[in-house]
């Protein structure tokens, strides 16, 4: 895998999409483009401007927002996602999801930003994470595992993590077209903040 050919792919549809008009789609798909040269980056091995991306990917998400459609809760979470994977503070995104209504959402992906954002606040997140358990259309390993982190228990954690990879290897589908499972690296640095970041074999979906 070429990753820097991908991230350059990434970062020349991100200039091009900066000299149309910025609707909240167009944000959207700014962030995406963003997001896509971040992780290609840090596959790349190049962790100063993989940062730089993610950290463009959340301030584009977060300007969408205001005109996006209700309950687009996957702005906020690919905010917190981007910022975490950067080495930043996400907790302003944490907050902007918990003050945009996550916590009260009737939606899985509304309960999961919520549940998110209550991990990087360090504050309780087992009720909202609990509540992902069977949720339709929620994947159920991503759900164990964000359980886990929120119990903080690392056997469920270490057992779930693991079938997330699993699921990211037999996938054929990826956001922006990037083969990496970067909802495990997002848990894994949420997991090693509470001591329970699981030692994960190589993988074709991990840098």
């Amino acid at each position: 895998m070429d990753w820097q050919e991908r991230a350059d792919a990434a970062i020349e549809r991100y200039s091009r999409g900066e000299t149309r008009g910025l609707d909240q789609r167009q944000l959207t798909q700014l962030g995406n483009a963003a997001w896509a040269a971040g992780l290609c980056l840090l596959a790349a091995g190049r962790r100063d401007e993989s940062s730089e991306w993610l950290r463009r990917a959340a301030e584009r998400y977060r300007e969408s927002w205001a005109d996006a459609p209700e309950g687009s809760w996957g702005r906020p979470i690919g905010a917190m996602k981007a910022l975490l994977l950067a080495g930043d503070d996400a907790t302003g995104a944490a907050a902007w999801a918990l003050d945009a209504g996550a916590a009260e959402s009737g939606s899985p992906i509304g309960r999961y930003a919520a549940a998110l954002a209550l991990l990087v606040l360090d504050e309780d997140a087992v009720s909202h994470a609990q509540s992902l358990r069977g949720a339709d259309g929620f994947p159920q390993d991503v759900a164990a595992a964000v359980a886990a982190l929120a119990s903080c228990d690392a056997d469920a954690y270490d057992a779930a993590i693991r079938d997330v990879l699993a699921s990211f290897e037999r996938r054929t589908d990826f956001l922006e077209d990037v083969p990496l499972a970067d909802t495990v690296l997002v848990l894994q640095e949420l997991a090693a903040t509470r001591g329970i970041a699981a030692s994960l074999p190589p993988s074709p979906v991990l840098p």
